[in-house]
């Protein structure tokens, strides 16, 4: 059993660098019981933030920045957020490099760089997604042992929940305040008995990476199920339930979609591919190329109707989710333009005229009326009168 919580120490400092689903949901969560500063390069974001609204699509971060007492600013000024700090949490955005095979991990080293310099009292803790090995190559690099990481298990437009209800907590114990931290994000959540599991550092980055390849793994399986029905006029539907009875599958993660995307699953996927450079394996490789395979074979559904304008309705991988980032669909739509198809986008989220050079149509009944086929990732109920125009493999509604 965990331990019981201890009666809540003084506050602490946090700075919180990066405002993003990871950095403004920790924010947000440490700010219950402790004074955090979250530090960005946007000024917008922060000015968000100052005036109690959430710079990312997320219920619970929107609740709690309007209506709990928070002790919480946001701020552009660096030795503002240092100033003091007794915890850095570091949560500034990796992205894969696929000249290099590597995340590209720049701004998190010049964050760490800059953490040991403005708070040389502080422990810093990295929460960006890193290559296994990357925290303990920065310790020996920068002569610090003051560095350790902890991974984030975190839903698009669920983050804050998620930190509220945790299914684990792992950090780093490489250093004598880990522990304490691990216990301020405990002290913090609505789930006194989550786990705390304290690791090394390489062993807690690879908890995160192989995490993520077996969610993406789930994805692909039942994508590719989804793809074998539809060739030979089985219905996936019932095949996906009967398999799914088996108590040891189970009925979650089990949605068919135009391929895994998002933050975290490509990018996680493929330097998971990386880190097993010179290790023998087929399956991680397989699960990287099956999302491809998967948009070729949506793109290619599409392109045999011959339509002359296709429809792309909505581009957030996710329901309440405001980032389509690395969005399968995107992948789909740039495989029908390359065919001389012409493309055009329904997304209320975009400002621009034109996306990759489609146009966007603002208005849904423009949109509807003007395509010939419209692809849905997920479909809703305002193409319930066109549904003869849609394409799409959503079978139970969800998510995943």
């Amino acid at each position: 059993m965990p331990p019981a919580r201890a009666e809540r120490a003084s506050p602490v400092k946090i700075a919180v660098v990066g405002t993003g689903y990871v950095g403004i949901s920790n924010a947000v969560l440490l700010a219950q019981h402790n004074r955090v500063v979250a530090l960005d390069i946007d000024a917008r974001k922060v000015d968000l933030i100052n005036a109690k609204t959430s710079p990312i699509a997320d219920p619970e971060i929107e609740d709690y920045l309007a209506n709990k007492p928070l002790d919480l600013l946001a701020t552009t000024d660096r030795a503002r957020a240092y100033d003091g700090a007794d915890f850095v949490i570091v949560a500034t955005p990796t992205d894969y490099d696929p000249d290099t095979n590597y995340f590209n991990t720049s701004t998190v080293e010049a964050v760490i760089a800059d953490a040991l310099k403005m708070a040389p009292g502080a422990l810093v803790i990295v929460k960006s997604t890193v290559p296994v090995g990357f925290t303990d190559r920065m310790r020996a690099e920068l002569g610090s042992d003051a560095i350790v990481f902890s991974p984030e298990f975190l839903r698009e437009g669920r983050a804050l929940y998620d930190n509220l209800h945790p299914s684990r907590i792992i950090v780093g114990n490489t250093h004598p305040r880990a522990d304490a931290f691990a216990r301020l994000l405990l002290d913090a959540s609505l789930k006194p008995e989550a786990a705390i599991l304290q690791t090394g550092n390489t062993e807690a980055e690879a908890i995160k990476l192989f995490a993520n390849t077996y969610l993406a793994m789930r994805v692909a399986f039942f994508n590719e199920l989804d793809t074998y029905a539809a060739t030979h006029g089985v219905d996936s539907r019932q095949v996906i339930e009967g398999v799914c009875l088996d108590p040891r599958i189970g009925g979650f993660y089990n949605n068919p979609s135009f391929g895994y995307g998002g933050y975290c699953l490509p990018k996680d996927t493929k330097q998971m591919l990386a880190n097993y450079k010179e290790v023998p394996q087929n399956l991680i490789a397989a699960i990287v190329s099956s999302n491809t395979t998967r948009k070729d074979f949506i793109a290619a559904e599409i392109i045999k109707r011959n339509p002359r304008v296709v429809g792309i309705h909505r581009l957030a991988m996710k329901a309440g989710s405001d980032n389509f980032r690395a969005s399968s669909i995107l992948g789909v739509m740039k495989r029908v333009k390359a065919k001389g198809i012409e493309v055009i986008v329904y997304e209320p989220l975009i400002e621009e005229a034109r996306l990759f050079n489609s146009r966007v149509v603002g208005d849904l009944a423009a949109f509807k009326a003007e395509a010939d086929i419209i692809i849905a990732n997920r479909v809703t109920d305002d193409l319930a009168d066109v549904a003869d125009k849609v394409y799409s493999r959503d079978l139970f509604g969800a998510d995943s």
